[in-house]
Protein backbone atom coordinates (compact mmCIF):
# COMPACT_ATOMS: atom_id res chain seq x y z
CA UNK A 1 0.00 0.00 0.00
CA UNK A 2 1.37 3.73 -0.72
CA UNK A 3 0.70 6.54 1.46
CA UNK A 4 0.82 10.04 -0.04
CA UNK A 5 1.77 13.12 3.19
CA UNK A 6 1.97 16.56 1.97
CA UNK A 7 3.59 19.22 4.64
CA UNK A 8 0.94 21.30 4.60
CA UNK A 9 3.41 24.11 6.53
CA UNK A 10 6.53 23.48 4.20
CA UNK A 11 4.19 23.53 1.07
CA UNK A 12 4.27 26.96 -0.79
CA UNK A 13 2.08 26.73 -4.48
CA UNK A 14 2.46 30.64 -4.95
CA UNK A 15 6.04 30.51 -5.03
CA UNK A 16 7.20 27.12 -6.73
CA UNK A 17 6.13 26.63 -10.31
CA UNK A 18 4.05 23.25 -9.21
CA UNK A 19 6.71 21.28 -10.32
CA UNK A 20 4.35 18.31 -8.33
CA UNK A 21 2.34 18.33 -11.10
CA UNK A 22 4.35 19.44 -13.81
CA UNK A 23 6.66 16.80 -13.79
CA UNK A 24 4.44 13.57 -12.52
CA UNK A 25 4.22 11.40 -15.28
CA UNK A 26 0.51 9.85 -14.56
CA UNK A 27 -0.56 13.68 -15.15
CA UNK A 28 1.38 14.21 -18.62
CA UNK A 29 -0.61 11.16 -19.18
CA UNK A 30 -4.30 12.54 -18.82
CA UNK A 31 -4.58 11.09 -15.23
CA UNK A 32 -5.70 13.50 -12.27
CA UNK A 33 -3.05 11.88 -9.87
CA UNK A 34 -2.18 15.17 -8.47
CA UNK A 35 -4.56 18.20 -8.88
CA UNK A 36 -4.13 21.66 -7.14
CA UNK A 37 -6.95 23.16 -4.44
CA UNK A 38 -4.85 25.78 -2.69
CA UNK A 39 -2.75 22.92 -1.81
CA UNK A 40 -1.82 20.20 -4.03
CA UNK A 41 -4.02 16.85 -3.68
CA UNK A 42 -2.53 13.33 -4.41
CA UNK A 43 -4.66 10.71 -5.14
CA UNK A 44 -2.62 7.82 -3.69
CA UNK A 45 -4.63 4.99 -5.75
CA UNK A 46 -3.20 6.40 -8.83
CA UNK A 47 0.19 7.43 -7.37
CA UNK A 48 2.74 4.78 -9.28
CA UNK A 49 5.38 6.06 -6.12
CA UNK A 50 7.96 7.00 -8.85
CA UNK A 51 9.02 9.86 -6.08
CA UNK A 52 9.15 12.34 -8.72
CA UNK A 53 7.45 14.67 -7.19
CA UNK A 54 9.39 14.03 -3.44
CA UNK A 55 12.43 15.02 -5.58
CA UNK A 56 11.00 17.79 -7.56
CA UNK A 57 9.89 19.88 -5.09
CA UNK A 58 11.51 22.93 -3.72
CA UNK A 59 10.22 23.01 -0.50
CA UNK A 60 10.67 19.47 0.48
CA UNK A 61 6.58 19.24 1.24
CA UNK A 62 5.82 15.71 -0.49
CA UNK A 63 6.69 12.26 1.07
CA UNK A 64 5.50 9.26 -0.43
CA UNK A 65 6.33 5.83 1.34
CA UNK A 66 5.04 2.05 1.37
CA UNK A 67 3.59 0.12 3.64
CA UNK A 68 2.57 -3.22 4.29
CA UNK A 69 -0.89 -4.28 2.66
CA UNK A 70 -3.21 -5.45 5.33
CA UNK A 71 -2.38 -2.05 7.24
CA UNK A 72 -5.02 -0.52 5.34
CA UNK A 73 -7.93 -2.79 7.41
CA UNK A 74 -6.14 -1.46 11.04
CA UNK A 75 -5.96 2.34 10.17
CA UNK A 76 -7.21 3.99 13.45
CA UNK A 77 -6.87 7.91 12.87
CA UNK A 78 -5.92 9.92 10.07
CA UNK A 79 -5.34 13.61 10.31
CA UNK A 80 -6.73 14.56 7.18
CA UNK A 81 -6.03 14.00 3.28
CA UNK A 82 -2.72 13.54 2.41
CA UNK A 83 -1.69 13.87 6.22
CA UNK A 84 -0.31 11.76 9.02
CA UNK A 85 -1.63 8.27 9.80
CA UNK A 86 -1.91 6.12 13.30
CA UNK A 87 -2.48 2.28 12.24
CA UNK A 88 -3.06 -0.09 15.39
CA UNK A 89 -3.45 0.59 18.79
CA UNK A 90 -2.31 -0.02 22.01
CA UNK A 91 -5.16 -0.63 25.13
CA UNK A 92 -4.46 0.00 28.71
CA UNK A 93 -4.76 -3.40 31.41
CA UNK A 94 -5.82 -3.28 34.58
CA UNK A 95 -2.97 -4.06 37.69
CA UNK A 96 -0.27 -3.24 34.76
CA UNK A 97 1.84 -0.46 33.59
CA UNK A 98 1.80 -0.27 30.28
CA UNK A 99 4.85 1.73 27.79
CA UNK A 100 4.67 3.30 24.67
CA UNK A 101 8.66 3.35 23.10
CA UNK A 102 9.22 4.72 19.89
CA UNK A 103 10.73 7.77 17.42
CA UNK A 104 9.35 11.07 18.29
CA UNK A 105 6.56 12.14 15.84
CA UNK A 106 5.63 8.54 14.79
CA UNK A 107 1.74 8.85 17.04
CA UNK A 108 2.61 8.28 20.78
CA UNK A 109 0.97 10.95 21.55
CA UNK A 110 -1.91 10.49 19.38
CA UNK A 111 -2.55 7.04 20.78
CA UNK A 112 -2.54 8.90 24.17
CA UNK A 113 -4.84 11.58 23.47
CA UNK A 114 -7.14 9.08 22.02
CA UNK A 115 -7.41 6.89 24.94
CA UNK A 116 -7.79 9.99 27.33
CA UNK A 117 -11.09 10.70 24.80
CA UNK A 118 -9.50 13.88 24.03
CA UNK A 119 -9.19 12.61 19.86
CA UNK A 120 -11.85 10.65 18.59
CA UNK A 121 -10.45 7.63 16.27
CA UNK A 122 -11.92 8.28 12.84
CA UNK A 123 -9.83 5.21 11.13
CA UNK A 124 -9.25 7.17 7.95
CA UNK A 125 -12.69 9.26 7.32
CA UNK A 126 -10.99 12.52 8.12
CA UNK A 127 -13.98 14.17 6.77
CA UNK A 128 -16.33 13.41 9.27
CA UNK A 129 -16.43 13.21 13.09
CA UNK A 130 -17.63 9.76 14.43
CA UNK A 131 -19.72 9.48 17.42
CA UNK A 132 -18.59 7.25 20.26
CA UNK A 133 -21.34 5.06 19.23
CA UNK A 134 -20.06 5.12 15.76
CA UNK A 135 -16.91 3.88 16.85
CA UNK A 136 -18.30 1.22 18.86
CA UNK A 137 -19.69 -0.25 15.93
CA UNK A 138 -16.57 0.39 14.15
CA UNK A 139 -14.21 -1.54 16.67
CA UNK A 140 -16.84 -5.19 17.52
CA UNK A 141 -15.05 -8.30 18.24
CA UNK A 142 -11.75 -6.05 19.21
CA UNK A 143 -10.02 -5.32 22.61
CA UNK A 144 -10.59 -1.81 22.09
CA UNK A 145 -14.28 -2.37 21.63
CA UNK A 146 -14.57 -2.97 25.18
CA UNK A 147 -12.44 -0.02 26.04
CA UNK A 148 -14.25 2.57 24.12
CA UNK A 149 -17.49 1.30 24.95
CA UNK A 150 -16.88 2.53 28.70
CA UNK A 151 -14.88 5.22 27.86
CA UNK A 152 -17.79 7.78 28.60
CA UNK A 153 -18.13 6.12 32.13
CA UNK A 154 -14.52 6.39 33.25
CA UNK A 155 -12.67 9.18 34.56
CA UNK A 156 -9.43 9.63 33.20
CA UNK A 157 -6.25 11.61 33.98
CA UNK A 158 -3.62 12.35 31.34
CA UNK A 159 -0.42 14.55 32.72
CA UNK A 160 1.02 16.48 29.30
CA UNK A 161 4.02 15.61 27.46
CA UNK A 162 4.96 19.87 27.32
CA UNK A 163 4.35 21.48 30.48
CA UNK A 164 5.37 24.70 29.99
CA UNK A 165 1.78 26.34 29.19
CA UNK A 166 1.09 25.06 32.90
CA UNK A 167 0.32 28.27 34.60
CA UNK A 168 -0.24 29.48 38.41
CA UNK A 169 -0.18 32.28 40.73
CA UNK A 170 0.79 29.86 43.60
CA UNK A 171 1.35 26.35 43.96
CA UNK A 172 -0.19 25.15 46.75
CA UNK A 173 -3.29 27.00 45.55
CA UNK A 174 -3.26 24.94 42.27
CA UNK A 175 -2.65 21.86 44.01
CA UNK A 176 -5.41 22.05 46.40
CA UNK A 177 -7.82 22.57 43.40
CA UNK A 178 -6.98 19.32 41.62
CA UNK A 179 -6.97 17.32 45.47
CA UNK A 180 -9.42 14.76 44.17
CA UNK A 181 -8.19 12.00 47.10
CA UNK A 182 -7.12 14.27 49.79
CA UNK A 183 -3.24 13.24 49.57
CA UNK A 184 -1.87 16.19 48.92
CA UNK A 185 0.17 16.07 52.25
CA UNK A 186 1.59 13.19 51.23
CA UNK A 187 2.71 14.02 47.48
CA UNK A 188 4.39 17.40 48.64
CA UNK A 189 6.65 14.72 50.64
CA UNK A 190 7.23 11.92 48.30
CA UNK A 191 7.89 14.54 45.62
CA UNK A 192 9.54 16.80 47.42
CA UNK A 193 7.48 20.23 46.96
CA UNK A 194 7.44 22.19 50.03
CA UNK A 195 9.80 24.36 48.66
CA UNK A 196 7.95 25.70 45.78
CA UNK A 197 4.42 25.85 47.02
CA UNK A 198 4.72 29.72 47.53
CA UNK A 199 6.11 30.21 44.05
CA UNK A 200 3.93 30.67 41.05
CA UNK A 201 4.88 28.78 37.93
CA UNK A 202 7.49 31.38 36.16
CA UNK A 203 9.32 31.37 39.32
CA UNK A 204 10.28 27.68 39.06
CA UNK A 205 12.46 25.26 37.44
CA UNK A 206 11.56 22.68 34.74
CA UNK A 207 11.81 20.13 37.01
CA UNK A 208 10.11 21.78 39.92
CA UNK A 209 6.78 21.85 36.83
CA UNK A 210 7.17 18.56 35.78
CA UNK A 211 7.17 17.58 39.54
CA UNK A 212 3.75 19.58 39.95
CA UNK A 213 2.04 18.37 36.48
CA UNK A 214 3.21 14.52 37.94
CA UNK A 215 1.28 15.30 41.47
CA UNK A 216 -1.64 16.79 38.99
CA UNK A 217 -2.50 13.26 37.66
CA UNK A 218 -1.40 11.66 40.43
CA UNK A 219 -4.25 13.39 42.80
CA UNK A 220 -7.03 12.97 40.40
CA UNK A 221 -9.38 9.79 41.18
CA UNK A 222 -8.79 8.18 37.83
CA UNK A 223 -9.40 5.21 36.50
CA UNK A 224 -7.33 5.36 33.55
CA UNK A 225 -3.74 7.15 34.37
CA UNK A 226 -1.77 8.80 30.81
CA UNK A 227 1.99 10.08 31.71
CA UNK A 228 3.49 11.47 28.53
CA UNK A 229 7.22 11.95 28.72
CA UNK A 230 6.99 12.09 32.69
CA UNK A 231 10.95 12.54 33.20
CA UNK A 232 11.80 15.25 31.43
CA UNK A 233 14.11 17.46 33.59
CA UNK A 234 14.36 15.31 36.70
CA UNK A 235 17.39 13.89 37.98
CA UNK A 236 17.74 10.06 38.42
CA UNK A 237 16.61 10.14 41.51
CA UNK A 238 13.34 11.68 41.27
CA UNK A 239 13.14 9.66 38.12
CA UNK A 240 13.00 6.16 40.15
CA UNK A 241 10.63 8.14 42.97
CA UNK A 242 8.03 9.27 40.02
CA UNK A 243 8.71 5.23 38.66
CA UNK A 244 7.75 3.88 42.30
CA UNK A 245 5.03 5.85 42.56
CA UNK A 246 3.42 5.34 39.18
CA UNK A 247 3.85 1.56 39.57
CA UNK A 248 2.00 1.83 42.82
CA UNK A 249 -0.84 2.97 40.85
CA UNK A 250 -1.20 0.46 38.69
CA UNK A 251 -1.62 -1.97 41.37
CA UNK A 252 -5.88 -1.37 40.87
CA UNK A 253 -5.87 1.27 38.41
CA UNK A 254 -4.96 1.25 34.24
CA UNK A 255 -1.53 3.27 33.90
CA UNK A 256 0.24 3.83 30.56
CA UNK A 257 3.32 6.29 29.87
CA UNK A 258 5.05 7.36 27.27
CA UNK A 259 8.89 7.30 28.05
CA UNK A 260 12.11 8.03 26.26
CA UNK A 261 14.50 7.19 29.61
CA UNK A 262 15.03 3.18 28.62
CA UNK A 263 16.13 2.77 32.26
CA UNK A 264 13.14 4.41 33.78
CA UNK A 265 10.79 2.92 31.08
CA UNK A 266 12.88 -0.72 31.90
CA UNK A 267 12.00 0.03 35.47
CA UNK A 268 8.77 0.96 35.61
CA UNK A 269 6.35 -0.99 33.32
CA UNK A 270 5.12 -4.86 32.93
CA UNK A 271 4.87 -4.57 29.41
CA UNK A 272 5.38 -2.11 26.09
CA UNK A 273 4.58 -1.73 22.89
CA UNK A 274 7.23 -0.32 20.10
CA UNK A 275 6.05 2.34 17.67
CA UNK A 276 7.61 2.40 14.36
CA UNK A 277 7.16 4.79 10.97
CA UNK A 278 8.61 7.83 9.49
CA UNK A 279 8.19 11.10 11.52
CA UNK A 280 5.46 13.41 10.69
CA UNK A 281 4.08 10.81 8.23
CA UNK A 282 2.79 7.47 10.01
CA UNK A 283 3.70 5.36 13.10
CA UNK A 284 2.68 1.33 13.45
CA UNK A 285 1.94 0.05 17.09
CA UNK A 286 2.96 -3.63 17.70
CA UNK A 287 1.53 -5.81 19.63
CA UNK A 288 2.50 -5.56 23.22
CA UNK A 289 5.39 -7.23 24.41
CA UNK A 290 7.51 -8.09 27.76
CA UNK A 291 9.25 -4.71 29.16
CA UNK A 292 12.62 -6.79 28.53
CA UNK A 293 12.79 -7.43 24.80
CA UNK A 294 10.64 -4.27 23.94
CA UNK A 295 13.61 -2.43 24.93
CA UNK A 296 16.27 -5.14 23.64
CA UNK A 297 14.22 -5.31 20.43
CA UNK A 298 13.95 -0.77 19.69
CA UNK A 299 18.04 -1.39 20.35
CA UNK A 300 18.32 -3.65 17.51
CA UNK A 301 16.50 -1.86 14.98
CA UNK A 302 14.49 -5.02 13.84
CA UNK A 303 11.18 -6.45 14.22
CA UNK A 304 11.52 -10.23 14.05
CA UNK A 305 7.76 -10.42 14.57
CA UNK A 306 6.87 -8.37 11.50
CA UNK A 307 10.55 -8.54 9.49
CA UNK A 308 10.78 -5.03 9.58
CA UNK A 309 14.05 -3.20 9.80
CA UNK A 310 13.27 0.09 10.97
CA UNK A 311 16.39 1.34 12.83
CA UNK A 312 20.04 1.06 13.30
CA UNK A 313 21.45 -1.18 16.72
CA UNK A 314 22.42 0.47 19.18
CA UNK A 315 25.08 -1.34 20.95
CA UNK A 316 26.30 -1.05 24.15
CA UNK A 317 30.29 -1.29 25.67
CA UNK A 318 30.08 -3.73 28.14
CA UNK A 319 32.83 -2.00 30.04
CA UNK A 320 33.00 1.73 30.24
CA UNK A 321 35.53 2.96 27.77
CA UNK A 322 39.03 2.38 28.54
CA UNK A 323 41.30 5.70 29.45
CA UNK A 324 43.79 7.45 27.10
CA UNK A 325 47.06 7.24 27.92
CA UNK A 326 49.24 10.30 27.13
CA UNK A 327 46.30 12.59 26.87
CA UNK A 328 47.13 16.35 26.43
CA UNK A 329 45.28 18.34 29.75
CA UNK A 330 43.45 20.79 27.76
CA UNK A 331 42.15 23.15 30.85
CA UNK A 332 43.06 22.86 34.49
CA UNK A 333 41.03 24.94 37.56
CA UNK A 334 41.89 25.42 40.75
CA UNK A 335 39.28 24.90 43.92
CA UNK A 336 36.49 26.93 43.21
CA UNK A 337 33.94 28.40 45.24
CA UNK A 338 30.46 30.01 44.33
CA UNK A 339 28.24 31.58 47.30
CA UNK A 340 24.63 32.83 46.73
CA UNK A 341 22.00 34.28 49.23
CA UNK A 342 20.41 30.66 50.04
CA UNK A 343 23.12 28.50 48.55
CA UNK A 344 26.95 27.46 47.70
CA UNK A 345 28.78 25.48 45.67
CA UNK A 346 32.35 23.63 46.25
CA UNK A 347 34.11 22.15 43.06
CA UNK A 348 37.35 20.21 43.67
CA UNK A 349 40.39 21.13 41.53
CA UNK A 350 40.55 19.07 38.08
CA UNK A 351 41.71 18.47 34.78
CA UNK A 352 39.80 18.16 31.47
CA UNK A 353 41.88 16.59 28.47
CA UNK A 354 41.71 17.32 24.83
CA UNK A 355 39.56 14.66 23.37
CA UNK A 356 37.85 13.83 26.13
CA UNK A 357 33.74 13.91 27.24
CA UNK A 358 33.06 14.38 30.41
CA UNK A 359 29.63 13.39 31.71
CA UNK A 360 28.07 15.53 35.31
CA UNK A 361 26.06 14.00 37.30
CA UNK A 362 24.02 14.31 40.21
CA UNK A 363 20.38 15.87 41.14
CA UNK A 364 18.88 18.85 40.64
CA UNK A 365 19.96 22.20 42.32
CA UNK A 366 23.46 20.64 43.63
CA UNK A 367 25.28 23.42 41.25
CA UNK A 368 26.09 21.35 37.67
CA UNK A 369 25.16 23.86 35.95
CA UNK A 370 26.28 26.85 38.26
CA UNK A 371 29.59 25.09 37.57
CA UNK A 372 28.92 25.03 34.20
CA UNK A 373 28.44 28.93 33.76
CA UNK A 374 31.59 29.78 35.66
CA UNK A 375 33.76 27.67 33.12
CA UNK A 376 31.89 29.15 30.59
CA UNK A 377 32.71 32.69 31.81
CA UNK A 378 28.93 33.51 32.53
CA UNK A 379 28.86 33.60 35.98
CA UNK A 380 32.26 34.57 38.16
CA UNK A 381 33.62 32.19 41.04
CA UNK A 382 33.92 33.85 44.59
CA UNK A 383 36.90 32.14 45.04
CA UNK A 384 39.17 30.17 42.47
CA UNK A 385 40.30 30.89 39.17
CA UNK A 386 39.51 29.24 35.34
CA UNK A 387 41.67 29.74 32.64
CA UNK A 388 40.67 31.37 29.84
CA UNK A 389 39.87 29.34 26.99
CA UNK A 390 37.15 29.67 24.37
CA UNK A 391 33.68 28.31 24.99
CA UNK A 392 30.63 27.39 23.59
CA UNK A 393 27.83 26.74 25.69
CA UNK A 394 23.98 24.84 25.23
CA UNK A 395 21.99 25.92 27.91
CA UNK A 396 19.38 23.86 29.87
CA UNK A 397 16.51 25.75 28.76
CA UNK A 398 16.41 26.87 24.97
CA UNK A 399 14.30 30.07 23.76
CA UNK A 400 13.69 30.06 20.18
CA UNK A 401 14.80 33.45 18.24
CA UNK A 402 13.37 35.06 15.22
CA UNK A 403 15.07 33.27 11.91
CA UNK A 404 15.47 30.23 10.15
CA UNK A 405 17.56 27.46 11.16
CA UNK A 406 20.09 27.94 8.42
CA UNK A 407 20.43 31.78 9.55
CA UNK A 408 21.18 30.46 12.77
CA UNK A 409 23.27 28.24 11.76
CA UNK A 410 25.17 30.19 8.66
CA UNK A 411 26.53 32.86 12.10
CA UNK A 412 28.89 29.87 13.14
CA UNK A 413 32.47 29.61 11.80
CA UNK A 414 32.59 26.04 11.25
CA UNK A 415 33.52 24.59 7.67
CA UNK A 416 30.15 23.97 6.19
CA UNK A 417 31.24 20.27 4.67
CA UNK A 418 32.05 19.38 7.64
CA UNK A 419 29.23 20.90 9.78
CA UNK A 420 27.13 19.00 7.09
CA UNK A 421 28.83 15.06 7.03
CA UNK A 422 29.14 15.20 10.82
CA UNK A 423 26.84 16.72 12.42
CA UNK A 424 23.90 18.20 10.52
CA UNK A 425 22.73 15.07 8.80
CA UNK A 426 23.78 12.26 11.57
CA UNK A 427 21.17 14.94 13.60
CA UNK A 428 18.63 14.83 10.42
CA UNK A 429 18.98 19.02 10.12
CA UNK A 430 19.21 18.98 6.84
CA UNK A 431 15.71 18.93 6.40
CA UNK A 432 14.83 21.40 8.81
CA UNK A 433 17.03 23.90 7.33
CA UNK A 434 14.23 26.58 5.79
CA UNK A 435 12.05 26.13 8.70
CA UNK A 436 11.48 29.44 11.48
CA UNK A 437 12.99 28.22 14.67
CA UNK A 438 9.97 29.48 16.33
CA UNK A 439 7.94 26.46 14.70
CA UNK A 440 10.05 23.68 15.85
CA UNK A 441 8.72 21.12 18.13
CA UNK A 442 10.76 20.15 21.33
CA UNK A 443 13.20 17.38 19.99
CA UNK A 444 13.64 19.81 17.03
CA UNK A 445 14.70 23.19 18.32
CA UNK A 446 17.31 20.86 21.06
CA UNK A 447 19.02 18.90 18.06
CA UNK A 448 19.71 22.70 16.42
CA UNK A 449 20.85 23.86 19.89
CA UNK A 450 23.05 20.88 19.85
CA UNK A 451 24.20 21.09 16.40
CA UNK A 452 25.17 25.10 16.73
CA UNK A 453 26.77 24.62 19.85
CA UNK A 454 29.11 21.90 17.96
CA UNK A 455 29.34 24.31 15.14
CA UNK A 456 31.50 27.05 17.00
CA UNK A 457 34.93 26.92 16.44
CA UNK A 458 35.57 26.18 20.43
CA UNK A 459 37.73 24.78 23.14
CA UNK A 460 35.53 23.18 25.42
CA UNK A 461 31.92 22.58 24.87
CA UNK A 462 29.56 23.09 27.65
CA UNK A 463 26.02 20.98 26.98
CA UNK A 464 23.37 21.20 29.42
CA UNK A 465 20.77 18.72 29.14
CA UNK A 466 21.31 17.48 25.38
CA UNK A 467 18.40 14.60 26.07
CA UNK A 468 15.64 16.84 27.01
CA UNK A 469 12.51 16.14 24.76
CA UNK A 470 14.87 13.72 22.14
CA UNK A 471 13.55 10.23 21.58
CA UNK A 472 15.84 7.46 22.96
CA UNK A 473 17.15 6.72 19.04
CA UNK A 474 17.97 10.38 18.91
CA UNK A 475 19.61 10.45 22.12
CA UNK A 476 22.24 7.81 21.03
CA UNK A 477 23.09 9.43 17.69
CA UNK A 478 23.37 12.33 19.64
CA UNK A 479 26.24 10.70 21.88
CA UNK A 480 27.68 9.94 18.86
CA UNK A 481 28.08 12.80 17.19
CA UNK A 482 29.37 14.95 20.84
CA UNK A 483 31.69 11.93 21.10
CA UNK A 484 33.06 11.99 17.42
CA UNK A 485 33.51 15.69 17.17
CA UNK A 486 35.50 15.51 20.56
CA UNK A 487 38.00 13.17 18.54
CA UNK A 488 38.11 14.68 15.32
CA UNK A 489 38.59 18.31 16.77
CA UNK A 490 40.58 17.65 19.60
CA UNK A 491 38.61 19.05 21.82
CA UNK A 492 36.94 18.42 25.27
CA UNK A 493 33.00 18.30 26.11
CA UNK A 494 31.30 18.71 29.71
CA UNK A 495 28.08 17.02 29.06
CA UNK A 496 25.09 17.73 31.79
CA UNK A 497 21.95 15.30 31.71
CA UNK A 498 20.15 12.78 33.84
CA UNK A 499 19.64 9.75 31.28
CA UNK A 500 22.19 6.83 32.25
CA UNK A 501 22.20 5.18 28.61
CA UNK A 502 22.82 8.71 27.33
CA UNK A 503 26.10 9.24 30.10
CA UNK A 504 26.97 5.67 29.46
CA UNK A 505 27.40 6.43 25.69
CA UNK A 506 29.04 9.96 25.58
CA UNK A 507 31.29 10.23 28.92
CA UNK A 508 35.11 9.30 28.64
CA UNK A 509 34.86 10.36 32.73
CA UNK A 510 32.72 11.40 35.10
CA UNK A 511 32.19 14.41 37.59
CA UNK A 512 29.69 13.91 40.31
CA UNK A 513 28.27 16.29 42.21
CA UNK A 514 26.62 15.61 45.82
CA UNK A 515 25.22 17.49 48.76
CA UNK A 516 22.22 19.42 49.74
CA UNK A 517 19.76 20.21 47.07
CA UNK A 518 19.25 24.05 47.13
CA UNK A 519 21.46 24.88 50.12
CA UNK A 520 25.08 23.08 49.66
CA UNK A 521 27.04 20.94 46.50
CA UNK A 522 30.25 19.63 46.24
CA UNK A 523 31.63 18.50 42.23
CA UNK A 524 34.56 15.82 42.44
CA UNK A 525 36.45 14.58 39.42
CA UNK A 526 37.03 13.98 36.93
CA UNK A 527 37.14 10.54 37.71
CA UNK A 528 36.93 7.36 35.37
CA UNK A 529 33.46 6.39 34.37
CA UNK A 530 33.72 3.20 36.67
CA UNK A 531 34.86 5.44 39.65
CA UNK A 532 32.27 8.17 39.21
CA UNK A 533 29.44 5.95 38.23
CA UNK A 534 29.77 4.04 41.63
CA UNK A 535 30.30 7.26 43.57
CA UNK A 536 27.15 8.86 42.31
CA UNK A 537 24.86 6.01 42.51
CA UNK A 538 25.99 5.06 46.26
CA UNK A 539 24.61 8.49 47.09
CA UNK A 540 21.21 7.43 45.58
CA UNK A 541 20.94 3.86 46.89
CA UNK A 542 20.66 2.05 43.23
CA UNK A 543 22.74 -0.19 41.83
CA UNK A 544 22.72 -1.51 37.63
CA UNK A 545 23.33 -4.74 36.28
CA UNK A 546 24.23 -5.26 32.37
CA UNK A 547 21.26 -7.08 30.25
CA UNK A 548 22.98 -10.42 28.63
CA UNK A 549 21.54 -10.06 25.42
CA UNK A 550 22.78 -5.88 24.69
CA UNK A 551 25.02 -5.03 26.94
CA UNK A 552 22.55 -1.98 28.17
CA UNK A 553 22.42 -0.80 31.73
CA UNK A 554 19.24 -1.98 33.74
CA UNK A 555 18.36 -1.12 37.33
CA UNK A 556 18.38 -3.90 40.06
CA UNK A 557 15.37 -4.25 42.22
CA UNK A 558 15.94 -3.03 45.44
CA UNK A 559 17.53 -5.66 47.82
CA UNK A 560 17.39 -8.61 45.18
CA UNK A 561 20.34 -10.42 45.28
CA UNK A 562 21.99 -8.70 42.73
CA UNK A 563 21.54 -5.37 44.23
CA UNK A 564 23.11 -6.50 47.85
CA UNK A 565 26.13 -8.72 46.11
CA UNK A 566 26.39 -5.38 44.70
CA UNK A 567 26.55 -3.18 47.05
CA UNK A 568 28.76 -5.09 49.45
CA UNK A 569 31.55 -5.00 46.76
CA UNK A 570 31.24 -1.01 46.13
CA UNK A 571 30.11 -2.15 42.42
CA UNK A 572 26.62 -0.10 41.73
CA UNK A 573 27.11 0.31 38.20
CA UNK A 574 28.76 -2.73 36.86
CA UNK A 575 28.09 -6.51 37.83
CA UNK A 576 30.41 -8.60 39.97
CA UNK A 577 31.06 -11.08 36.63
CA UNK A 578 32.39 -8.52 34.59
Amino acid sequence: MRIAVLDRDRCQPKNCSQECIKYCPRVRTGDETIIMDKKPIINEELCIGCGICVHKCPFKAIHIEKVAEELDEELVHQFGENAFRLFRMVIPREGKVVGILGKNGTGKTTALQILAGKLKPNFGEWNSTLSWEEICDELKGTEMHDYFEKIGEMKLSLKPQYIEDISFDLAEDFLLKVDEKGILTKIIKELELKEVLNKNSGEISGGDLQLIAIAVALMKNADVYFFDEPSSYLDIYHRLKIARLIRNLATKKMVMVVEHDLAVMDFLADIAHLIYGKEGIYGVMTKAMKVRHAINTYLSGYLKEENMRFGEKIRFESHPPKEKKDMVPLLTFDLLKKDFKNFSLEVGKGTIHEGEVIGIVGANSLGKTTFVKILAGIIEPTEGKVESVKVSYKPQYIKPIDGTVEEIISSTSLILNFYSSSILKPLKLDRLLDRELKELSGGELQRVAIALCLSRNADIYLIDEPSAYLDSSQRMIAAKVIRRIMEKKKKSALIVDHDVYFVDMVSDSLMVFLGEPGIEGKGEGPFDLRTGMNEFLKSVGITFRRDEESNRPRVNKPDSRLDREQKASGEYYYDLHQ
